[in-house]
């Protein structure tokens, strides 16, 4: 699934990624979406087309008809965008009569959008989180405006998305446009191996839980210090351990330790996942790789930048977390440059003997992907704004930001809808295009672009195939699980509940990371018992009754 990009680094190691997607939903069947008019290759003679009088748009807006300037801000502490024009979808756009004015919060998001509130300055748009609770304060005071009219004259969103109506707020109105939603699997969740290690060790099995064990203890007596057996990046972010505890039940959900669910769906009920059998176990499991330090001993401390550093430099055997390719992609290329035979490579999901590998999902997705863009009441025109971003997210908008302006590196469209590639298709310039959009992809379409993206490299030898690329279409995107029915299960931060999520999580953290350091089996039955106590004298089972109500509207959205 992809709550990242929230880090100077994620986006360092995005750009050093040829070809990564953040990982976003939504979307529809592929079978109920139309597909762009078929067009030759440019080989064929097809040529440009130019956009059609604004008489025949219906009044519709159409890129390049008339200018289209607004301000956008990232809500965000640690992601500011670059100037526009400074990236290849900004020139383009440019040329076009688009221009973007960025607003940059500067480490101060909270600060900075309660500034423009109070002084009545807000931004055209906002670029931030699902359902935020600064935004929220925008939706309570009548200041955001809802996509609605919209939705049947700008139809990329409602023709992608087969969730829509989870996106409604309480008044029935939709205000946010996901960025990369998507309709398909999608997500990068998974283990990946240091090939040089795996293969001095023998190559040997890794598939269950008991292999997994076996090989690292293995790393360790060969390695010593020098190597890190399993590194898990951020424990306090369950990361790499959430990744292992998966692996422990055929259906077990990634998203049941993040800290907008924290629990476990049972009979139409969200438990309480200190008292789940398949959590208990993954737990003693893992403390037990700590015990016998064949896990990083400074997880619950390490920075992503102490990661990136050890995995950049060869220094752990397997790597997991809720995206490993992005720091095991660049290492790879770096690797590989000295020494052809090193690297990494991905592993199928880790199970338990005895479970169906088919349903274990190291990692999960939502069909509405990462985050959101909001249109205020300051914007001049939203309708013209609205259906940028649908144009962003359509067909033409989609291979504009991966693979450069028509008549380059694509001409056209095939009967599927996706880019016809010309014969001057450059594998690095396309690479180098998608890499220095990412920090201006406000908003993307999943469903489309990958199978585009993967279009061209279908073709080559699995060998050849972009390293990201080939993995997440054959290993990581199809075992990553659907939680879209979590969607929006929380309780107004403002609120009493609120102020029990918060308790509850900072109390479950400081409980999640004794029962990794427990001595023993009986140690971590004891300390998750009585943090069962702990939590529940907090109000956690109100906040589980909460969600549970919640999670049941949410299902019957859906039928």
């Amino acid at each position: 699934m992809r709550k990242t990009r929230k880090s100077l680094l994620l986006l360092v190691s995005l750009i050093m990624i040829l070809a990564t997607v953040l990982a976003g939903c939504g979307g529809s069947k592929s079978a109920e979406t139309p597909a762009p008019t078929p067009t030759p290759p440019a080989s064929e003679g097809a040529e440009k087309t130019d956009p059609p009088p604004a008489e025949e748009n219906d009044g519709k807006w159409v890129l390049g008809e008339k200018p289209l300037n607004f301000s956008i801000y990232s809500h965000y502490n640690d992601i500011d965008f670059p100037k526009w024009e400074s990236t290849p979808l900004g020139k383009y756009l440019a040329e076009k009569q688009v221009t973007l004015e960025v607003i940059a919060a500067n480490g101060a998001a909270q600060q900075k959008l309660s500034s423009m509130m109070a002084s009545d300055s807000l931004p055209d748009v906002i670029w931030g989180g699902r359902n935020d609770p600064d935004v929220e304060r925008l939706y309570k005071e009548g200041k955001l405006v809802a996509f609605d009219p919209y939705l049947d004259k700008y139809p990329n969103l409602k023709t992608w998305m087969t969730d829509l109506d989870l996106l409604r707020h309480d008044d029935g109105k939709i205000y946010m446009f996901p960025n990369w939603y998507s309709s398909n699997p999608f997500g990068n969740a998974g283990y990946v191996v240091n090939k040089k290690i795996y293969e001095e060790l023998g190559s040997p099995k890794l598939e269950t839980t008991d292999d997994l064990y076996a090989y690292l203890v293995k790393v360790k007596e060969k390695y010593g210090d020098s190597i890190i057996p399993f590194e898990p990046a951020r424990g306090e972010e369950r990361q790499g351990l959430g990744v292992l505890y998966t692996a422990f039940g055929e259906g077990a959900s990634y998203t049941n330790l993040n800290a907008n669910l924290l629990s476990v769906p049972k009979d139409g009920k969200l438990t309480s996942l200190l008292m789940d059998p398949v959590f208990r176990e993954a737990q003693k499991y893992i403390a037990k790789l700590y015990r016998e330090k064949l896990i990083s001993q400074d997880t619950f401390s390490q920075t992503k930048d102490m990661v990136l550093e050890k995995v950049m430099a060869g220094r752990v055997a397997v790597h997991a977390s809720s995206s490993p390719l992005e720091m095991a992609d660049p290492a790879h290329r770096e690797m590989i440059k000295e020494d052809p035979n090193s690297g990494y490579f991905v592993i199928k999901p880790i199970h338990k003997p005895g479970l169906d590998q088919s349903k274990v999902y190291p990692g999960t997705y939502t069909s509405f992907g990462w985050n959101a863009a909001y249109i205020t009441t300051a914007a001049e025109d939203p309708e013209a704004v609205f259906a940028f971003l649908d144009w962003m997210t359509g067909p033409e908008g989609m291979n504009v930001q991966f693979f450069g302006p028509e008549g380059g590196n694509w001409q056209g469209f095939d009967e599927n809808g996706q880019p016809n590639f010309t014969e001057n298709y450059n594998p690095e310039e396309v690479a180098k295009i998608a890499a220095d959009n990412t920090a201006v992809q406000i908003v993307g379409n999943t469903s489309y672009i990958d199978p585009s993206k993967y279009k061209y490299m279908a073709q080559l030898p699995f060998e050849e195939q972009d390293w990201t690329v080939r993995y997440q279409q054959t290993i990581t995107w199809p075992s990553q699980l659907n939680v879209t029915e979590f969607n929006n299960i929380d309780p107004d931060p403002e609120s009493d509940l609120g102020v029990v999520k918060t308790s509850v999580n900072e109390l479950f953290l400081e409980i999640y990371a004794k029962s990794v350091m427990a001595k023993s089996d009986e140690e971590v039955d004891k300390i998750l018992d009585q943090g069962n106590k702990d939590l529940m004298s907090l109000g956690y089972q109100d906040l589980l009754d909460y969600r549970t109500e919640k999670w049941q509207a949410n299902l019957a959205k859906m039928k």
